[in-house]
């Protein structure tokens, strides 16, 4: 079993912390099944070096990063999971805390999994920004993204969340100096409708950040998402997209039963 990067350096007052739905992301990712899929999609092949050659390094990206154990998971163990280790991870998330916790969490991943070797990745760093805006168009991939999937009224938005915090500071409230990073974490959980609006956006952009051939991305629902219709919906985007579920939660936490897609271009179904 591979280590969990260490998140104990995160304020999880202000960074969505560690759950069952990033432990369910790690699980899947070095599984067996899934890891030879990743393997053959990016993996070097000692026997044949032109395919070395003509391979070019992959980027991942992970949308909504949170605290970085997703992320440095999957770097810090890029040659176990992935079958090479020249990869280059970036972090993307709306809330600057978020941005700060991940880029410390990753970068302790990959110096504890190192221990000498060269078996980590390369991480960038976290880009404070939203969704896939400052990626450049089919560059991504491998795309991780555990959304709010909660379903609740609405989906709070970084611009009101601060224009509060302002407010707040312009009164004087000096009891509460982190306003706005304080309400940050709600977008970690906030869905809105079906808890689906975050989600539905990124969707709607995947043709475009996915690198055309290779791109691959793993998406998180839970079962009041609707995932059959999830399902449905994109394998009417043509006959070379699949989706397949890779990943299920082994408990019954209410509603909140979990599941992780992968999203591509061609590739054969989970084992």
């Amino acid at each position: 079993m591979l280590p969990t990067p260490s998140t104990s350096h995160v304020d999880v007052n202000l960074v969505y912390e560690p759950a069952e739905d990033s432990f369910l992301f790690l699980d899947t990712l070095s599984s067996v099944a899934e890891s030879s899929f990743l393997k053959e999609r990016f993996g070097h092949d000692p026997q044949r070096r032109k395919r070395d050659v003509q391979s070019p390094s992959p980027l991942i990206v992970e949308v909504g990063v949170g605290s970085g154990v997703i992320l440095g998971f999957l770097t810090a163990h890029a040659r176990q999971i992935l079958g090479r280790n020249d990869v280059l991870s970036v972090g993307v998330d709306v809330s600057r805390p978020a941005c700060q916790a991940s880029t410390d969490t990753v970068h302790l991943a990959c110096q504890a999994a190192s221990n000498g070797s060269p078996e980590s990745g390369r991480f960038f760093t976290s880009l404070n920004a939203d969704l896939t805006s400052v990626i450049r168009p089919g560059t991504v991939d491998v795309l991780i993204c555990n959304p709010p999937y909660v379903p609740t009224a609405e989906v709070p938005h970084t611009l009101d969340i601060r224009t509060q915090a302002a407010k707040i500071s312009n009164n004087g409230d000096e009891q509460n100096p982190n306003a706005e990073e304080a309400n940050l974490i709600s977008l970690s959980y906030a869905g809105g409708t079906d808890g689906m609006e975050v989600t539905n956006r990124l969707l709607e952009q995947l043709p475009t950040a996915l690198d055309s051939k290779r791109g691959v991305a793993y998406i998180l629902l839970c079962n009041q998402n609707r995932p059959d219709e999830v399902v449905q919906r994109i394998r009417q985007w043509g006959a070379d997209w699949t989706v397949y579920v890779v990943g299920r939660s082994g408990k019954q936490g209410g509603w909140e039963k979990l599941q992780i897609l992968r999203i591509c271009r061609g590739g054969q179904p989970a084992s």
